[in-house]
C-alpha cells in the first residue's frame, strides 16, 4: 500500500471515528455542488410570486412590506451572481440551467418593472424599454444559435447590475426616505436605461457582423 493510500485510509478511520460518517469521496462532493446553480435557479423562480405578494400588499405602499419587497429580490439577485460563479467554477452547466436560469432572470425583472408601474412608482415607458430590450435581445440570441452564441459583454454584465441596483431603489418606500433617495434612483435608473439602449444596439450589431460573416 502507497504513502498516500495510508494517509487516505487514515483520514477515513479517524472522520468515521469521529463523526459516525465516512468521508465523502471528491467526486461526490462535486456533482452535490454541481447540483446547487440549479437549486439556486429554481429558489429564484420561486421568490417571484413572494416578492410580488409583498410588493402589493396592503395599497401597495406600506413601508415595512416595501422593505421586505427589497430584501426578497436582493436575496433573488445575488442567487443569480452566485448561481453563475457556481457554474462556472464546477462547469455545472445543464439543460435545465440554459432554459431555466434566464426565464429566472427575465421574471424576475419583469415582475418588478410592471409591479412598480402598476403601483404608480415607475413609468411605463421605462418598463416597455427594458422588457422590449431583455425580450428582443433573448429571441435575437436563440435566432443566432444555429451560428454561434453571442457572448455577453462587459457592458452587457455592467448593465444588468446597475439595472438590479436602480430597481432595487425604486423597490425601497421612496416617498419615506429624504429627497436625495428618490434623485439618486433616477440618477442610477439613468445609467441603466443608457446601458441597456447601448448593450441592445450593441447585440443587433454582433448578429448582424455574424450573418454577413457567414455569407
Amino acid at each position: 500500500m502507497g504513502r498516500r493510500t495510508r494517509v487516505r485510509a487514515y483520514r477515513t478511520d479517524i472522520l468515521l471515528a469521529v463523526t459516525g460518517q465516512p468521508e465523502i469521496p471528491p467526486t461526490v462532493r462535486r456533482e452535490r455542488m454541481a447540483n446547487v446553480p440549479n437549486l439556486l435557479t429554481g429558489l429564484r423562480l420561486v421568490l417571484v410570486p413572494v416578492f410580488l405578494l409583498f410588493l402589493f400588499a396592503g395599497d401597495g405602499h406600506e413601508t415595512a412590506s416595501r422593505i421586505t419587497a427589497f430584501g426578497i429580490f436582493a436575496v433573488a439577485v445575488i442567487t443569480d451572481r452566485l448561481d453563475g460563479a457556481l457554474a462556472r467554477s464546477y462547469g455545472a452547466t445543464s439543460e435545465f440551467g440554459k432554459l431555466a436560469d434566464p426565464i429566472a432572470d427575465k421574471m424576475l425583472i419583469g415582475a418588478a418593472l410592471i409591479g412598480l408601474s402598476i403601483l404608480g412608482d415607475m413609468p411605463w415607458w421605462v418598463t416597455v424599454l427594458i422588457l422590449a430590450r431583455e425580450i428582443g435581445v433573448t429571441v435575437l440570441r436563440f435566432a443566432v444559435i444555429s451560428r454561434g452564441v453571442i457572448p455577453a459583454s462587459r457592458g452587457g454584465k455592467l448593465k444588468t447590475l446597475v439595472q438590479a441596483v436602480a430597481i432595487g431603489l425604486f423597490i425601497l418606500p421612496l416617498n419615506d426616505l429624504p429627497a436625495p433617495w428618490t434623485t439618486g434612483a433616477w440618477w442610477v435608473m439613468g445609467a441603466a436605461i443608457v446601458l441597456t439602449v447601448v448593450t441592445g444596439l450593441e447585440y443587433v450589431i454582433s448578429a448582424l457582423r455574424g450573418t454577413s460573416h457567414q455569407n
